[in-house]
């Protein structure tokens, strides 16, 4: 059964895609350039404490995993979390939501692409830099235009090799660090209290690594996307939403205690692959052509992580057109069931991404990772909100809890908005990322305006009302 047609009885999106896909999807958005290199970054500034910060990020993301999931298998809507907003806080917050989730993909997908486009040029270095990524802008497109199945597949494989490299680098790492690699004695754990002792900047080292590695888990919520096109939203979403953080977690918390115990690092790197405390591990294992090797690995997890942001934004803005927040053609599907339209509007993104590579291609990356921080923390706040007056309405309907619960709410909902809220009070003190509060906060306060003129429109056009979709229930 599809339930997901819009409310001009339109067909909807297509449930094409399996348990496995929709744990590779949340697994290849959030799994991009911000472990393997932003790892370094964030070490120089917590050294061995960085440790902590992914903890407590990881803690921070598996809420976010629960209360996405509390939702998603009631509301299995196109749309997402931006349509449970738009049902449970209001329309102002539905369409300040998805534009700004929407505005943070199409920024990360220019991100992601002009990193790739940098780490091809480690091979072809005259290469001008837009040349790769209108290549790998068009290749990623054609791949989203395809049937979500075909989507689906593809992204399980292309994160399947960042998922390997991982595994590898740990395991590698472990042997590193008890038994020692052939020519090579145990390193022990002594790099835990050496260089500076494990916490070299103190508290506010460890709380400014925090915005890096608050990054790094970003795109977790990806996976509730997917639940308008999942062939079992009751059992795969709340799967996958488990299964993908607890993962992410291992894999982040297991590779930076390698990483600060076999690699410690002085700087942030150069934003290479020779940069990545990764490389530095491989070549230590004597492993040939490491920086090649790990390049193209680099390059797989930001086509990655771009092919799932496209998926996502596409989806975004589709639910947009089909609320009547955005214009209608953008709802429209092609004949492999996928929002065509959608997509193209959302590959604004990758043009942006284009002319940033011509005019700053030193400077783009950085400031594109800083604005996309930004409005993917304003999601995340808004999604712990949803999900605190979603348990209310319940409660006061008499509906009975959700199959899947955010455990301690109302607690944990607001202590996880608390730190939300404090990561992005510290983004202002933090060179990387102050520049970004610059630009979100006045696109916040004109996307809140431009509402009032959406409203205007669609008051004139009919009444205004919430958009419930059907409910899920465990089968018996």
């Amino acid at each position: 059964m599809n339930g997901n047609g819009g409310t001009d009885g339109s067909p909807g999106l297509r449930t094409a895609l399996s348990g496995r896909h929709v744990r590779m999807i949340g697994l290849g958005g959030a799994i991009g350039t911000g472990l393997f290199l932003g790892s370094g970054l964030a070490m120089s500034m917590a050294g061995p404490s960085v440790i902590l910060a992914y903890a407590a990020g990881a803690v921070l993301a598996l809420a976010l995993a629960y209360a996405l999931a509390e939702m998603t298998v009631v509301h299995p809507r196109a749309g997402g979390f931006g349509a449970i907003a738009h049902t449970y806080l209001g329309p102002w917050a539905g369409f300040v939501q998805r534009w700004m989730y929407w505005v943070a993909q199409v920024v990360n997908i220019g991100s992601e692409v002009t990193a790739a486009g940098m780490y091809v040029r480690f091979w072809w270095p005259e290469l001008p830099l837009w040349v790769p990524v209108v290549f790998f802008s068009l290749a990623m497109l054609l791949v989203n235009a395809a049937s979500v199945r075909f989507f689906g597949e593809f992204e399980y494989w292309f994160a399947m090799i960042k998922v390997v490299t991982i595994v590898v680098f740990v395991l590698l790492g472990l042997a590193c660090i008890t038994v020692g690699l052939p020519g090579r004695e145990p390193v022990g754990l002594g790099a835990w209290t050496e260089h500076g002792g494990f916490a070299p900047g103190g508290l506010t080292g460890l709380w400014l690594a925090m915005t890096v590695v608050t990054f790094g888990y970003m795109g977790t919520e990806a996976v509730a996307l997917t639940a308008a096109e999942s062939r079992d939203p009751l059992r795969d979403i709340p799967r996958a939403a488990r299964g993908m953080v607890l993962r992410l977690a291992l894999f982040y918390l297991l590779a930076m205690a390698v990483v600060v115990t076999v690699v410690p690092l002085t700087g942030d790197g150069d934003g290479s692959a020779a940069g990545s405390p990764f490389v530095r591990l491989f070549s230590t294992a004597g492993i040939p052509g490491a920086v090649t090797v790990m390049n193209f690995v680099i390059l797989t997890a930001a086509l990655s992580a771009m092919n799932t942001n496209l998926y996502v934004s596409a989806r975004m803005v589709h639910s947009l057109a089909r609320d009547g927040y955005a214009p209608r053609r953008l709802a429209r599907l092609n004949s492999q069931g996928a929002p065509g339209n959608a997509l193209l509007f959302s590959a604004v993104g990758l043009t942006l991404a284009t002319v940033l590579s011509v005019t700053a291609p030193e400077s783009a990356f950085a400031l594109l990772v800083g604005i996309a921080t930004f409005g993917a923390l304003v999601t995340w706040l808004l999604i712990f909100a949803t999900q605190w007056a979603f348990r209310r309405s319940r409660r006061a309907q008499e509906l009975g809890p959700s199959p899947i619960r955010l455990p301690g709410t109302p607690v944990t909902t607001a202590l996880a908005m608390l730190m939300v809220v404090a990561v992005m009070v510290t983004m202002a003190f933090t060179e990387r990322f102050a520049d970004a509060l610059l630009f979100g906060v006045p696109f916040l306060l004109l996307v809140t305006a431009s509402y009032g003129l959406v409203r205007r429109r669609r008051r004139a056009a009919g009444p205004e009302s919430a958009t419930p979709s059907r409910e899920l229930t465990p089968s018996r």
